[in-house]
């Protein structure tokens, strides 16, 4: 049974069961046999609309343009971190580094921090707004060595990329010596000469870099790697694709080697296609592109994860959502499914599913443990996805229905910024009227510093101070004073909360319209 909208479990299970089963659309029902189960996560809602994923303390994920891996029976989520505030082009623009997420479903995620300390001197000036920026963390296992190996892209060298080891694959990770590649080895340094790549490594374990030649205007080369997987020997293949890609996703089946890529390149752009050659060796030869998708779901290609659910290959295909290259990428989601194959071995063209199930052992699903706390009011979190626009004279507000008498000492809303918000974010609660208005002054009132808000959506919890009634309606009102960017909400427009609804106004809470069947997520707790 998919727990959605299901009000008496969201009242059972509290907040952080609410979080661990219900925002990814978490499935814990028994298959056929004992021995399985099935997880469901979602990429669209009904009407379309990209839906948020949350870690397990119900935090947006923040790692974007990575890849999903499989070690030890463990699944790791690599990818950029965004919620410092880095936007591409713009100089002053921090680097917020790389981070790693770990689930035993690909459901429940939990945040593994960052695998490198980002915020020093030596990678601010590598990787910060003034540069071309640091992109796209991949990790391998050497078994000869025992060490995980970490690829990244970079612009401020003449090879491309910086190296790094771990003895685990959550980092922290060490940066070793720079890599020798074939491909624009005598270009000058920190220009666009290689860009987005991937690691393979084969099942004699042999690794190989597939990487984008930017001085042959985005052709695909793939270059075998030392026995270390630390640097390139030579041995490599240009032009696998002529030119205008980028984003390669190298991976084997049946004895047929893959490299999906971005068709065309197009750096942050939404919908870009998918196509894919095929090989029966790495270095080649390649054959002509094949193309699977138009737009990537709405996404660019990402990386493709040949992993087992239940001891079966799965080979999933990954696109960022990039919100057509929205200053924020915090707020790019993301698509996940797996391929389909014909039985020649084709790749069948892309169906953009917008929620995906697979079967796992009992034993791997995540779990969670009841926690008591003084949750009044959830709006829950399945389904929900994110908007900005908070600011200025534009307030937003969410009414509930009070469940106990008491003191309410804290509430819970998701919000992130965009654009530099230059006044904090003011959180007020009043009663409100039969016709959706507030009444009367505030019953409290707490203002939270924009500098204390991060660009990627996250949990932040706002102290109250207030007496409320059971059975009485409540509005939580939301609204800034900056003049410059915004705050944003989550919402969903398919499970409107019963014990009262979202409103909008744009005159600086003088009026609210109601917006029907509208919920904005939140949290209230009361003593």
């Amino acid at each position: 049974m998919i727990f959605k909208n299901n009000k008496p479990l969201i009242r059972k299970y509290m907040l952080l069961q609410s979080i661990f089963l219900i925002a990814t659309g978490y499935v814990n029902a028994q298959s056929a046999g004992k021995a399985s189960k099935k997880a469901t996560y979602v990429n669209f809602n009904s009407l379309g609309k990209q839906v948020t994923r949350y870690d397990q303390l119900g935090d947006a994920i923040d790692a974007h343009d990575g890849e999903i891996a499989l070690f030890n029976g463990v699944y790791y989520l690599y990818g950029t971190s965004y919620d410092c505030g880095f936007e591409w082009g713009n100089k002053i623009a921090p680097f917020c580094g790389f981070k790693a997420y770990s689930s035993t479903d690909l459901v429940n995620w939990t945040d593994r921090g960052f695998l490198f300390d980002a915020k020093t001197e030596l990678w601010q000036t590598r990787c910060d707004g003034k540069t071309y920026g640091c992109f796209r963390p991949h990790v391998i296992y050497n078994s000869k060595t025992q060490l995980y190996v970490l690829w990244i892209n970079v612009y401020d060298n003449r090879v491309g990329y910086r190296v790094f080891t771990s003895k685990t694959p959550r980092g922290p990770f060490t940066e070793v010596a720079e890599p020798k590649l074939a491909i624009n080895s005598d270009m000058p340094v920190a220009g666009l000469n290689n860009g987005d790549h991937d690691t393979f490594v084969d099942d004699d374990g042999t690794a190989y870099l597939a990487y984008t030649d930017w001085r042959a205007k985005g052709a695909i080369a793939i270059e075998k790697l030392t026995d270390d997987y630390l640097t390139g020997t030579g041995e490599v293949v240009k032009s696998v694709t002529q030119a205008n890609t980028e984003a390669p996703c190298l991976f084997k089946r049946n004895g047929i080697y893959y490299v999906i890529f971005s068709d065309p390149n197009c750096g942050y752009c939404s919908g870009t296609g998918a196509s894919y050659c095929t090989a029966k060796s790495p270095l080649g030869a390649w054959s002509a592109p094949i193309k699977i998708s138009d737009n990537s779901c709405g996404g660019q290609p990402s990386f493709v994860s040949a992993i087992k659910v239940s001891g079966e290959m799965v080979y999933i295909f990954g696109s960022d959502l990039w919100n057509n290259a929205a200053k924020n990428e915090a707020l790019a989601n993301y698509y996940w499914a797996p391929l389909t194959f014909a039985a020649d071995g084709a790749i069948n063209p892309m169906k953009c599913e917008k929620t995906v199930t697979l079967t796992h052992s009992a034993k791997a699903l995540s779990r969670s443990k009841q926690v008591k706390n003084k949750l009044d009011n959830t709006s829950g979190s399945s389904g929900f996805t994110t908007h900005c626009d908070i600011g200025n004279s534009l307030w937003r507000m969410q009414a509930f229905t009070a469940k106990r008498t008491g003191e309410l000492t804290s509430l819970k809303f998701i919000t992130s910024k965009s654009g530099y918000p230059d006044a904090g974010l003011s959180f007020e609660l009043y009663k409100t009227g039969a016709n959706g208005q507030i009444s009367g002054k505030p019953i409290s009132v707490n203002t939270i510093d924009a500098a204390t808000i991060g660009w990627s959506p996250k949990v932040i919890t706002v102290k109250m101070s207030g007496i409320v009634k059971a059975g009485v309606k409540y509005g939580i009102v939301v609204h800034s004073a900056s003049t410059k960017g915004c705050y944003s909400f989550q919402y969903n427009d398919l499970a409107p909360y019963p014990g009262g609804g979202a409103a909008i106004s744009n005159d600086s809470g003088k009026t609210f319209t109601v917006e029907t069947n509208r919920t904005l997520r939140f949290e209230t707790y009361v003593e």
